[in-house]
């Protein structure tokens, strides 16, 4: 499986990866965990709720600022939601990240409390000046 994570504009590469798996009519699964936010800050969301029809796509919207309706997950990528929407074992997926430094940190911490080992991950970090 494998498990996208993006931050804000993070989203950019992760949508390349997306659009080539569906270009390649890939069938493996794919979690997307999108931390934003709040609903209107979400960048490509129709898109991305297309890409649904295209492959075996999940995704989870994680916002830090969610409206008072909100039912999905509030927040922040964390431990609690790859518990929350990833089998375990976790250390069989592999797991590509990008957003900025903090939300960065954040989630390889994460993958080491859950005894994910770092060659499973794969990262592009981003910052602005």
């Amino acid at each position: 499986m494998h498990v996208l994570i993006a931050g804000g504009v993070g989203i950019t590469p992760m949508m390349s990866m997306i659009r080539t798996l569906a270009d390649r009519g890939d069938r493996r699964p794919v979690v997307l965990l999108y931390g934003s936010k709040d609903w209107d800050s979400i960048t490509f969301r129709e898109e991305l709720e297309a890409m649904k029809s295209r492959l075996d796509l999940t995704l989870v919207h994680v916002l830090s600022q969610p409206p008072a309706d909100w039912t999905g997950e509030r927040g922040y990528v964390d431990a609690e939601v790859f518990r929350r929407h990833l089998p375990p074992p976790y250390a069989s997926h592999e797991y590509f990240i990008c957003g900025p430094d903090v939300m960065m940190d954040s989630i390889e911490n994460a993958l080491e409390e859950l005894g994910v080992p770092m060659s499973k991950y794969h990262s592009e970090r981003y910052s602005f000046v």
